[in-house]
């Protein structure tokens, strides 16, 4: 009964039974499947026959997988077990129990045997009637079952009310425990153990034997499982790592994304104002919505490195963002925003710019087209009138004269018109948003100067006619009215320029505007004197027709431009005068204010500058010098952040500076090199520079502790490391590395061996082939040559220890001996196991663990 029941226990793992071990193993299929589930091989496939000779050769083959594990098989044939000899049979079986689960028990270097038997007795020591001296007798009671039993499971057995006289419900509370709540099958019969004298030593010992292999992986077990639970802590805690890098990559580009199209969209709006919101808008953007997001990258880079260090520490492979979430991607995002940025306020500024001209040039526009077009007004209608035909031969010569007087002032308008549609042509370029309304009316304009040009030679040809018939007219008349025509349209000129609006940006434009305005000043006695002459002619006119007791009829008769016209638009020119003076006055002393703005913000830019500068440079040189413990540096670096942070004032009072001369619309000043955009992208430069240095230090520190490094061992590293680190770029070439190595002691010598060596260094220190190696390189380097960490190996033999030395795990399996978050984290990332051997809901624990270490895909 106990061989059959030992050989069910193991046969029903592979879904099958026998009834009788003589008759059952005949054939050696069942034999062989014993052999392969106990040994956890895979024999050579059985003959499915039913001959004699196909019998014989499959106990055949299990014997010889037997003898190959070193057991000799003393008159054991296979033909003795194809015929059912059950004492060779049992014999046999015998031999298969001791190799494969007694053999192995080894207690302090002693048989087998004696192991299992010095194992029963320190576990049952404590028991009271409990003395275990042999296999057959000390077990007659039943007591020494159930110490084993309370000993590792004391909540299945109520030891103290257990009587020695009682041996047959002792054995068969064992029994029935074991088999039901230790998966022992039972293999032995009370009444059979009571009743003998002395008890079969074989049944005892492969009994015994089973509850050995049910407690003796306790210990295993639980320090296969703390092993477990270490190494996924640790995965646990760089995943959440890895999820918060993922999140805050994700939002720092989803940032970025949105914030440049809206930097690239350079369409200008149609006015001033909305222009002017827009550059509000990027200043909040540089002001409040970027600084953030300066730290946030920062943060972001200093968080990868930390990962990257942990993961390095703990034996893990390197961390991988999703695509697209690199450092180097989000570095390249930042560098297209930027880019963006780049020119974006001076766009702003220059549509800005030239919106005020396209406002300035409208205006202009719409004046002289005004004047333009007061003038013209009636002119149609006079050129169209036939006076002549009824006129006298005087009145005829007058309308001839008027008519010339008329051309010469068409003339003089000449210019006018032009300069109107040159104004209209300029603003049609310049993509004036109200062009069409402006074209219209410049059309208007000039097919109105066709008509009356049209008109005018109609007219000249219907006078010139009759001019045979007409006398000569007042020559002083017409002497009159050709000075009065030019001198008035000068005096319209004068006014038009003295109303003139004006931009100006600098100091040196408007003293331009001011010469020129003195030099036109310098030229009205010469017009007040051709006034006084135009004057003169009319009263000269006057005196003559009083004298000659002449009845002039009406005013001249060839314009329209009377003594009382020039006499009021001189009076005009008289006004606008001061009034052009004060005006170029006001905006000279705006461009002083402009000035004094622009040597106010030089000023504190060429300090602020050089500053930011400086302290690039000192950082550059505290990085490489060794100056106390890293916690003494750490400290050093975070006081000296402290002391660029209290600088931000400095900074501040710039931005204020800076804001100013923007509302003043300043476009440039001469008086420093250093702009807003320079300072701003120094400053932030400075921070993320002081920021990834102490990022370094705390990196280093948290590599010196975890693997035990001592701070003379890193300051001997550091020390090697700048000796050779001849540029202080903080990064080793090939041979720089080579002669540190050599002075550390490395055999990397330029021989065959040597070179071996250095090339295996290389690959770990430098495994992108990029061909320099960083500090932290060499000192995660350095700390992997002297200390030691978890292996895959190390981890899959923990884990095959919790699955009873299966090449599976199951559910069930992970959930008793593992703590419920870490087994459900292994059931969820574990692959279906896939091998010959595979049960139902098997896990592949072999390419998990492989997998933790970057040695296979999870």
């Amino acid at each position: 009964m106990t061989f059959t029941a030992w050989c069910n226990s193991h046969l029903r793992k592979a879904g099958t039974q026998i009834e009788n071990i003589d008759e059952d193993f005949r054939d050696g299929l069942k034999l062989m499947l014993l052999l392969e589930v106990i040994s956890g091989e895979r024999l050579p496939k059985p003959e499915r026959g039913k001959m004699r000779v196909h019998k014989i050769n499959n106990v055949n083959k299990a014997l010889d997988f037997i003898a190959s594990k070193g057991v000799k098989l003393v008159s054991i044939g296979a033909e003795e077990i194809v015929d059912g000899n059950a004492k060779m049979t049992l014999g046999m079986i015998w031999t298969i129990i001791l190799r494969f689960a007694i053999q192995d028990i080894s207690v302090e270097e002693t048989s087998a045997k004696e192991g299992l038997l010095l194992w029963c007795q320190r576990k049952t020591a404590p028991y009271k009637n409990v003395n275990v001296q042999n296999f057959h007798i000390s077990w007659k009671d039943g007591l020494a079952f159930n110490a084993l039993i309370h000993r590792h499971r004391p909540e299945l057995i109520e030891y103290d009310k257990l009587r020695k006289d009682d041996p047959v419900t002792n054995l068969n509370n064992a029994f029935e425990v074991a088999e039901k709540y230790l998966d022992i099958p039972k293999m032995l019969d009370a009444e059979d153990i009571v009743n003998t004298a002395r008890p079969d030593e074989k049944a005892i010992m492969t009994y015994v034997s089973s509850f050995y292999h049910a407690f003796s992986g306790a210990q295993k077990a639980e320090t296969a499982a703390n092993r477990i639970c270490k190494v996924l802590a640790v995965n646990q805690e760089n995943e959440h790592l890895m999820e918060d890098y993922e999140k805050l990559a994700s939002d720092l580009l989803v940032w970025i994304r949105r914030t440049i199209p809206w930097l690239e969209d350079r369409v200008p709006q149609k006015t001033i104002q909305e222009m002017q919101q827009k550059l509000e808008d990027f200043r909040d953007y540089r002001r409040v919505h970027k600084p953030p997001k300066v730290q946030e990258k920062c943060q972001l880079e200093i968080n990868f490195n930390t990962l990257q260090t942990k993961l390095r520490l703990s034996n893990r492979p390197a961390f991988m963002p999703s695509e697209g979430k690199m450092v180097s991607d989000i570095n390249n995002s930042w560098q297209h925003l930027e880019q963006a940025e780049k020119g974006f306020e001076e766009w702003l500024l220059n549509v800005i710019r030239r919106l005020e001209r396209l406002d300035h040039l409208a205006e202009k526009f719409g004046q002289k087209a005004s004047i333009h077009e007061a003038w013209t007004d009636g002119k149609e209608a006079m050129l169209k009138q036939k006076d002549y035909e009824t006129a006298t031969l005087s009145d005829i010569k007058a309308l001839i004269r008027k008519h010339e007087a008329f051309e010469s002032d068409l003339a003089a308008h000449q210019d006018r018109v032009e300069q109107i549609a040159a104004i209209a042509q300029e603003l049609n370029e310049l993509d004036y948003y109200d062009s069409p309304s402006v074209n219209t009316r410049c059309q208007k304009i000039c097919d109105q100067w066709d008509a009356l040009g049209s008109l005018t030679h109609s007219r000249r040809e219907a006078l010139e006619k009759t001019e045979k018939q007409l006398e000569t007219i007042d020559q002083l008349h017409l002497e009159y009215a050709k000075r009065a025509a030019p001198f008035n349209n000068w005096m319209e000129s004068a006014m038009e320029d003295l109303q003139d609006m004006f931009i100006v940006h600098t100091i040196e434009e408007i003293e331009g505007l001011i010469a020129a305005h003195d030099q036109f000043k310098s030229t009205l006695p010469d017009a007040d004197k051709e006034r006084e002459a135009i004057l003169a002619i009319h009263g000269e006119a006057q005196r003559i027709a009083e004298c000659n007791h002449i009845k002039l009829l009406g005013s001249n008769p060839y314009t329209t431009v009377t003594p009382q016209i020039i006499n009021s638009k001189w009076e005009k020119v008289q006004q606008l005068v001061p009034k052009r003076d004060d005006a170029l006055l006001e905006e000279q002393s705006k461009q002083q204010s402009n000035e004094r703005l622009r040597r106010q913000f030089a000023s504190q830019a060429n300090i602020v500058g050089p500053w930011i500068q400086t302290k690039m440079e000192e950082i550059g040189r505290i990085s490489i010098e060794m100056n106390g413990t890293l916690e003494d540096q750490l400290n050093h670096l975070k006081q000296y952040e402290q002391s660029i942070v209290e600088y931000k004032p400095n900074l501040d009072l710039l931005e204020q500076q800076h804001q100013l001369i923007q509302e003043a619309l300043i476009f440039d000043n001469k008086h420093t090199n250093y702009t807003m955009e320079h300072i701003r992208v120094g400053w932030e430069q400075l921070l993320t520079t002081i920021a990834r240095t102490i990022n370094e230090v705390e990196n280093q520190i948290l590599t010196r502790d975890a693997k035990g490094i001592s701070q003379e061992q890193m300051q001997e590293f550091r020390a090697s490391f700048n000796h050779f680190d001849k540029d202080h770029g903080g990064a080793l070439g090939p041979e720089e590395f080579k002669a540190c190595l050599i002075s550390l002691g490395y055999d990397v010598e330029n021989d065959r061996q040597g070179d071996a060596e250095f090339n295996r260094i290389m690959s770990v220190v430098d495994p992108n082939n990029s061909g320099i190696v960083t500090f932290q390189a060499f000192i995660d380097f350095m700390s992997r040559e002297t200390t030691d960490t978890d292996t895959a190996d190390q981890v899959i033999a923990s884990f095959k220890v919790l699955a009873g030395d299966k090449n599976f795990i199951t559910a069930e399996e992970l959930r008793r001996e593992l703590p419920p978050d870490q087994a459900e984290y292994c059931i969820a990332r574990m692959a279906p196991y896939q091998g010959p051997d595979a049960a139902p809901g098997a896990l592949d624990y072999k390419s998990f663990s492989t997998a933790l270490y970057g040695e296979s895909d999870l």
